[in-house]
């Protein structure tokens, strides 16, 4: 009889009960679905903010670097597909998989020859790929790709919320920065602070910036 204890995931939330840094729980959920799979390699792709390409988190070893780098440089694989698109995908035989004929090639040069790639996301928001490689052919399946997903959901939502907390920061350090440089118009010219958010305002769509950007100079420079 199946208990919790059981379920694939059961390891994975005991272990992440323990860990405290964003690194050490992509880590976690990388290495748990490895083993839970059966993969040889695996790693995360993420999608950097504002869509400026790619980069690779977690990865189990330099084999995974090296062939997600060249997925983020050609714009073709299963990672960059995935994380780009969101879907989940797999091939038995990369090497002549048409979907992507520069990078399948070259990777099973380096022993791979399977993969499977699912998209992370939350809340409407892409945030990249869980990818696992095999280095024998037809060595995921279905099922796997299930399971894949559910270790994925845990990888997005960790860090969905990493993301949220520093856009949190950002925005309350630009809230001080603005209010500082309200500070400085007001004791200057003797105005309100509506009145000195206006004239930020209107300076930053003089000069196409952003607020935060025009009230970091006032502050640093003292002047507009």
């Amino acid at each position: 009889m199946t208990t919790p204890e059981d379920h694939p995931l059961a390891g994975l939330v005991s272990s992440l009960i323990e860990t405290n840094t964003l690194d050490a729980t992509v880590d976690q959920i990388v290495q748990f679905a490895q083993e839970t799979i059966g993969a040889d390699h695996a790693g995360i792709t993420i999608i950097k903010p504002r869509k400026k390409g790619f980069d690779t988190i977690a990865p189990t070893d330099q084999v995974v670097r090296d062939v997600d780098e060249l997925q983020h440089e050609l714009r073709e694989g299963p990672c960059v597909q995935a994380a780009s698109e969101s879907h989940t995908l797999w091939s038995d035989d990369i090497r002549v998989d048409p979907r992507w004929p520069s990078w399948g090639p070259v990777a099973a040069e380096r022993g791979l020859h399977s993969v499977l790639s699912v998209e992370l996301h939350s809340r409407g928001q892409r945030i990249g790929a869980m990818n696992l490689y095999g280095e024998r052919h037809q060595q995921f399946s279905r099922d796997d790709a299930l399971t894949a997903r559910l270790f994925a959901y845990h990888a997005a939502s960790a860090l969905a919320a990493d993301r949220r907390e520093k856009d949190l920061e950002l925005a309350l350090d630009n809230r001080g920065l603005i209010g500082q440089a309200q500070g400085i118009l007001m004791e200057r010219f003797g105005i309100n602070a509506d009145q000195a958010f206006n004239v930020l305002r209107r300076y930053s769509q003089d000069r196409n910036v952003k607020v935060s950007i025009v009230a970091r100079d006032l502050v640093r420079d003292r002047d507009l």
